[in-house]
């Protein structure tokens, strides 16, 4: 895998950060494949370069080639974006164990933590594939953007710094720059709760409470990011970078989040089952469990999880944290708030 030859890239995923991240390599000069379970996105993406369910309205470059059969997509790749919901992210990796390349490296594209076990994307790619070079990309990124060709800046992630670096010159193109690190866990911890942290402030903007309680939401949520990230070892420069600061930004202030979208639709008492998926959602209670299980101070994460749950409202849960015991705004020991 060289920066100065055309490699093989094959992206796991037909939506619309996963077309996005196909295009940004096919103009990065690579041979690119995408690997899709639904036949219509399929046809779309070979016979008219659009991808109506998912990006609508964006004309993609020629060159793209997608395909059902994960054999074909994988076959002889160079590179894997798994661009799959975190939630399923276990069941795909299962499929292609057996099927990848000898030492093509796995760039994690998901945002989340499983919630059945708490574990870290990473976690689970090295139990199923433990021969595989592991690594994630990060950071603050709308895919219509991507898409579109607006410059983006994103962090690729790698315990090996070689193979950061590496991956961080091959997926870069003239509008796509990524920066490399090798604080794998704090990228896939910043990309996590940062989606939770985005339903709380769009639930905030929703009900109306004004921009000054949504900015505080924001700022203190981001300190709750950095408890956790404390607690599982994450470098706090890396959750003040793209991955962690940049990416809470971008997310919880725009209706292209789906996180934030969702948390509007909440704060407002909107029907939410015909909205997109919000991995927020799903990482909110096993977030919340773990900030509990490790005594860690996160009383944001744990309201989210509450309304998510039903257990409380968006007013009641503002009223609760309102009305916490008054303290210094900065934490010494940010593993365990005193």
């Amino acid at each position: 895998m060289s920066q100065q030859r055309r490699a093989r890239i094959a992206v796991l995923g037909g939506g619309a950060w996963g077309t996005a991240l196909a295009l940004t390599a096919l103009r990065a000069g690579h041979a690119t494949t995408i690997w899709a379970r639904d036949p219509a996105t399929v046809e779309a993406l070979n016979l008219r370069q659009e991808n109506p369910r998912y990006l609508p309205g964006i004309r993609l470059d020629k060159g793209l080639v997608s395909t059902e059969n994960l054999a074909e997509a994988l076959a002889g790749a160079d590179c894997i974006l798994a661009v799959i919901p975190a939630q399923t992210m276990r069941d795909v990796l299962q499929e292609i164990s057996g099927l990848l390349p000898v030492g093509a490296p796995l760039v994690l594209c998901a945002k989340g933590i499983e919630r059945s076990t708490g574990r870290l994307l990473s976690e689970i790619a090295r139990e199923i594939l433990p021969e595989t070079p592991i690594a994630a990309l990060s950071g603050p990124s709308f895919a219509t953007d991507v898409a579109r060709g607006l410059p983006t800046a994103v962090t690729v992630a790698a315990q090996d710094p070689a193979l950061a670096a590496r991956l961080a010159g091959l997926l870069s193109s003239p509008s796509f720059r990524c920066y490399s690190s090798t604080d794998l866990t704090g990228v896939e911890i910043g990309g996590a709760l940062k989606n939770v942290l985005a339903i709380a402030a769009g639930a905030v903007a929703g009900a109306g409470l004004g921009a000054s309680a949504q900015a505080a939401m924001v700022t203190r949520g981001f300190v709750e990011l950095r408890r956790v990230g404390a607690k599982f070892g994450a470098d706090p420069e890396t959750l003040m970078g793209l991955s962690g600061l940049g990416d809470l930004i971008l997310t919880c202030g725009s209706d292209q989040s789906r996180n934030f979208a969702y948390g509007v639709a909440l704060g407002r008492g909107d029907d939410l089952s015909g909205l997109k998926l919000a991995e927020g959602a799903a990482t909110a209670g096993i977030a919340a469990r773990i900030a509990r299980e490790n005594e860690i101070e996160a009383p944001i994460i744990e309201a989210v999880d509450a309304i998510l749950a039903g257990r409380s409202t968006i007013r009641e849960a503002v009223a609760a944290l309102m009305a916490r015991p008054l303290k210094s705004e900065t934490d010494e020991d940010m593993g365990r708030a005193t």
